[in-house]
């Protein structure tokens, strides 16, 4: 059990903690709403890795072979996903600076926790990334392909621990940044930074 808890924590924070276009995202959508709507966010990414864990516990290899001929086609959808959210930001940063005038509240500072769980969920799901990263793990130890149900159970709980952890952690980090970018010029650098970076990122991802 011990074994297995060790094994899903690692697993958890090895895919979590790269930071990638969709955790840019989910840094500059809390701070410029709320840790509530971050957290959200973060559970939905969550979310999506724990699915990817089950799916890979269970299916092993077959889920290798699914998702394959697929992956490019993911990849290039959930681009093009973040590279329109990446010129919105942008966008509604730029125009905050008009008149040296606070930015009005946008669309990112309407969203609600649920629309901000679903909306993290699906690009978190669109990556196949993480099915592969987990049938890869399971499949090069031993130890997770003959677990029991209770190992596998124990190894989902970590892995799901783990990651959450890091994206509640990251979302904190942004309600913490949220407090500097107030101010007209903040909203209008953070949003040229961070689509700048969303952009690339998941330009890269769709790149392979």
């Amino acid at each position: 059990m011990f074994d297995s808890a060790v094994a899903g924590a690692l697993a958890g924070y090895g895919l979590a903690i790269p930071v990638g276009a969709v955790a840019v995202l989910m840094i500059n959508l809390t701070a410029r709403t709320s840790f509530r709507v971050g957290a959200a966010a973060a559970i939905g990414a969550t979310t999506a890795d724990a699915l990817y864990a089950v799916t890979a516990v269970v299916g092993g290899a077959a889920v290798a072979t699914v998702i394959q001929p697929f992956s490019e086609p993911l990849r290039w959808i959930a681009f093009l996903v973040l590279a329109v959210m990446a010129a919105r930001i942008a966008v509604a940063g730029l125009r905050g600076q008009k008149g040296g005038a606070v930015q009005a509240p946008t669309e990112e500072a309407a969203i609600s926790p649920r629309r901000s769980f679903m909306t993290f969920l699906a690009l978190t799901a669109l990556n196949p990334w993480p099915a592969l990263y987990f049938v890869a793990l399971i499949l090069g130890h031993q130890g997770l392909r003959n677990a029991s149900w209770a190992e596998a159970v124990v190894y989902i709980v970590a892995v799901v621990a783990a990651s959450a952890s890091w994206q509640l952690l990251l979302a904190g980090g942004g309600a913490v940044f949220g407090r500097f970018i107030t101010g007209p010029r903040g909203r209008k650098a953070t949003a040229v930074v961070s689509s700048a970076l969303i952009f690339g990122l998941g330009a890269h991802m769709a790149l392979g």
